[in-house]
């Protein structure tokens, strides 16, 4: 008789135990398990239309991210978290990445700055340099920005790229053509010669309001940057072209 009771009350322990447990852990747990719902694809929609098709669902919408692109329209749902066809429980926020219109910037002014300088002006402004290109100049230093385009003042879609040059800085072998108009013929091959250059064909031009042999004209624009020696020709006034014609005979006779 004792041991039936033993048997019987061991029983209704374990039965009130697995009733507690049924009650407290699986019956909570199925219920929660069938409530969940799929997370529609809201991605495609303007924010607003997403939002309202979520609250339908019974989840809460909440703006996320912002892209910058022209790919979308503005306000346009462009990605969701969590993703779309999970089962998820009612009431979850739903975190929206909207999509805004590409910035416009306005573009620095880089001449005279170093590329270092003009590097991180772009940075700030949300631009770049899309293409680098080095040439010598003899008037910028080295490393220093001499052209860019588009230029100062314009502007762009963030995330843009400039065409931007750089100073070489000078040559190691230039000559740089002087300007000898006005000077004596005398004046004009010394200053020639002191350049690295050397003077070629002289030819005359009657003038009676300049001084004799003063020079009207050179056959290379000066400031014109050369990368080996040459000769240049030039012109000189004189008062009569036929005292040449005779200062030519007279050498000619001697020969």
């Amino acid at each position: 008789m004792k041991t039936f009771l033993r048997y019987a009350a061991l029983t209704a322990v374990i039965g009130a135990i697995g009733l507690l447990f049924l009650d407290k852990v699986v019956m909570p747990f199925y219920v929660r398990e069938g409530s969940d719902r799929y997370l529609p694809d809201v991605t495609g929609m303007a924010f607003n239309e997403a939002k309202e098709a979520l609250e339908l669902e019974g989840f809460e919408a909440k703006r996320g991210d912002i892209k910058y692109t022209s790919a979308y329209s503005a306000e346009t749902v462009i990605d969701q978290y969590p993703d779309a066809m999970r089962r998820v429980k009612p009431g979850r926020t739903v975190h929206l990445t909207i999509a805004q219109r590409e910035r416009m910037v306005k573009v620095p002014d880089l001449l005279g700055k170093s590329l270092r300088s003009g590097q991180l002006e772009l940075s700030e402004a949300g631009l770049k340099i899309d293409s680098l290109i080095a040439e010598f100049d003899v008037d910028v230093p080295v490393d220093v920005i001499r052209w860019q385009y588009p230029r100062s003042g314009d502007f762009l879609r963030r995330g843009s790229g400039l065409t931007v040059i750089i100073s070489k800085g000078k040559p190691p072998d230039f000559y740089e053509v002087p300007n000898l108009f006005g000077l004596s013929l005398e004046k004009a091959e010394k200053l020639l010669t002191k350049t690295g250059l050397s003077l070629g064909r002289v030819t005359y031009r009657q003038n009676e309001d300049l001084v004799p042999y003063t020079v009207l004209g050179q056959s290379i624009e000066a400031g014109t940057i050369l990368d080996k020696p040459v000769s240049m020709d030039i012109a000189v006034s004189i008062l009569d072209l036929n005292d040449i014609r005779n200062q030519l005979d007279d050498n000619k006779k001697r020969e």
